[in-house]
């Protein structure tokens, strides 16, 4: 099975810059989306052979999550049950046999920080959320988790240490995923790999020099490892600030 994982930053502006080229190249089982930044309605994607499944965040042109899949999942929910945290779209779970797979946008903590404390209330809630389900059956997760954990996952960690994405909250919160039982996929098949990265600024000619971070995941629950077959980043593939990820299991 291929899961692809991409944050769009705004899918009509993507689809624009080649969004179904890749998609159809793809032939992923299951493609997930963030930051769609859409209202329903605004756009009709016809993609055959698939069923489509959309949350959005009711303030407009904001955040948003989307899931196609080619095999119809046993059950789809949206949101994680929590009032305060389900407003912006950012969730969405489908429940096939023998896993669950989550597409999640995670807040990001904002420039000064502004977001931080809510940050740190939304990542409890959400492994609390995780683990809940995880009691049923095996969980991967997937999407902009918009967090840095390790120094070789950025080109600049000194400069960034404290800026949103790279403090020392946010890592510790997904050290805590780690310890939890769950698998970063990229890392588990490239422990060592510097210089891959799945997010770039449009500033500072960035991309052209690669000094990114890698902020986008697969996480796999550890009773799937033996079924990891391979973890990519698709930094080739344009049409955002981010760039799509892939996961592999047999």
């Amino acid at each position: 099975m291929k899961f692809i994982s991409w944050n769009v930053n705004g899918l009509r502006a993507c689809m624009g810059k080649n969004f179904m080229d890749f998609f159809n190249e793809a032939d992923a089982d299951v493609f997930c989306l963030q930051e769609t930044k859409l209202q329903e309605g605004q756009i009709e994607l016809d993609l055959p052979g698939y069923f489509q499944y959309w949350n959005y965040a009711e303030k407009k042109g904001y955040s948003g999550t989307a899931m196609f899949t080619k095999k119809e999942p046993l059950s789809v929910t949206y949101g994680i049950g929590i009032e305060e945290h389900d407003h912006e779209g950012r969730v969405i779970t489908a429940e096939f046999e023998d896993f669950y797979l989550i597409d999640v946008y995670v807040p990001n903590s904002q420039r000064e920080l502004t977001r931080l404390d809510y940050r740190m209330v939304w990542e409890e809630a959400f492994l609390s959320y995780v683990k809940k389900l995880e009691e049923k059956k095996p969980v991967i997760y997937c999407g902009d988790l918009n967090v840095a954990h390790k120094e070789i996952d950025l080109k600049n960690p000194k400069s960034n240490h404290q800026n949103a994405g790279f403090t020392d909250q946010e890592r510790e919160c997904f050290t805590r995923v780690v310890e939890s039982g769950y698998i970063d996929s990229f890392r588990y098949f490239y422990p060592d790999e510097k210089d891959r990265y799945s997010w770039w600024s449009y500033m500072f000619k960035a991309r052209e020099k690669n000094a990114g971070w890698r902020i986008d995941y697969f996480v796999v629950s550890e009773k799937l490892k033996e079924r990891l077959e391979d973890a990519k980043i698709h930094a080739d593939i344009m049409g955002s600030d981010h760039c799509p990820v892939e996961l592999d299991i047999k």
